[in-house]
């Protein structure tokens, strides 16, 4: 039997080899591998995959258009990327895909992506204790230190997201810092419709410099995203000393009754569980002001 095996392993061999040699005669499919940088030992196992992905980059060079398309998937293109001794294809965008997605993004834009804290109302007398509070931590930022953040709350369109927005983007822009902003609920629908990223999203959270929860209290509370999104993403802030700002137009003790889905002693511990690493990550401030969405 094991004579068997061998024989049919060495006709594989064989038969692979034979087809690397063919698909060598096509000097683009040469060019293919040195920018990919393998060997023919690595370049035997993918050839049929990687003639597929010359196939298509022809066709995208005389396509006119996405309604021309020939591609197996429609404005996408099999593209293949090292990975050891491996090959991972997965598909990218032809051109014309991309220039719909920015289109998509442009008219998607959220405008508190570009403000500044120049562009804060310093006239309005109740938005002063916040307004200092982020002037100080613009100040005093530094990676290498523990950056508290803030849970600001307080009344619906007092200006929450736009102050924290606009202290992050300055200290993105002045400072480096890398940050995200999420508006959470929307958050949560997005974690649960890409299963394939899930891993790579939820450790973004883990560990870019700041991160901004948005509107917290306004989801649709369920264990998964109370222990396995949001539990997960702030025990790593609080072992990392990342700085995590909030904003919610309820109270820490009202967000605690809001996390609790039964009055069960199991879930009001991991409501409080939450809350306490809230509170360790975050100074609490109240933001009562006028509703600037109706100016």
């Amino acid at each position: 039997m094991e004579n068997v095996n061998l024989s049919y392993n060495k006709k594989i061999v064989s038969e692979l080899k034979k087809e690397l040699s063919s698909a060598k005669k096509d000097e683009k499919f040469i060019k293919l591998c040195q920018k990919l940088d393998i060997d023919d030992s690595v370049a035997a196992k993918y050839t049929s995959k990687l003639e597929d992905t010359l196939c298509e980059l022809s066709n995208c060079k005389n396509c006119k258009g996405i309604f021309q398309c020939k591609n197996k998937l429609e404005g996408y293109v099999s593209y293949p990327k090292k990975e050891g001794n491996r090959l991972i294809f997965s598909y990218i965008p032809c051109k014309y895909t991309k220039a719909i997605d920015d289109e998509i993004d442009k008219k998607n834009h959220n405008p508190l992506e570009d403000v500044r804290m120049k562009d804060i109302d310093i006239t309005d007398k109740k938005r002063q204790e916040v307004i200092c509070y982020l002037d100080e931590f613009f100040n005093n930022y530094s990676p290498s230190k523990n950056n508290v953040g803030l849970y600001l709350h307080g009344s619906f369109g007092s200006g929450k997201s736009f102050l924290v927005s606009a202290l992050l983007n300055e200290l993105h822009e002045k400072k480096k810092a890398s940050v995200c902003m999420i508006y959470f609920p929307e958050a949560l629908r997005t974690l649960k419709d890409d299963w394939d990223n899930f891993g790579s999203k939820i450790e973004y959270l883990k560990s870019v410099d700041i991160l901004l929860i948005d509107d917290i209290g306004a989801e649709k509370v369920t264990e998964w995203g109370r222990d396995e999104v949001l539990g997960t993403i702030l025990q790593a802030r609080m072992d990392k000393q990342l700085a995590t700002f909030f904003t919610s137009n309820l109270t820490i003790k009202e967000l605690e009754s809001h996390l609790a889905l039964s009055n069960k002693s199991d879930d009001l511990v991991k409501a409080r569980r939450i809350i306490e690493r809230i509170k360790q990550l975050t100074n609490d401030l109240e933001l009562i002001s006028v509703n600037r969405r109706e100016k």
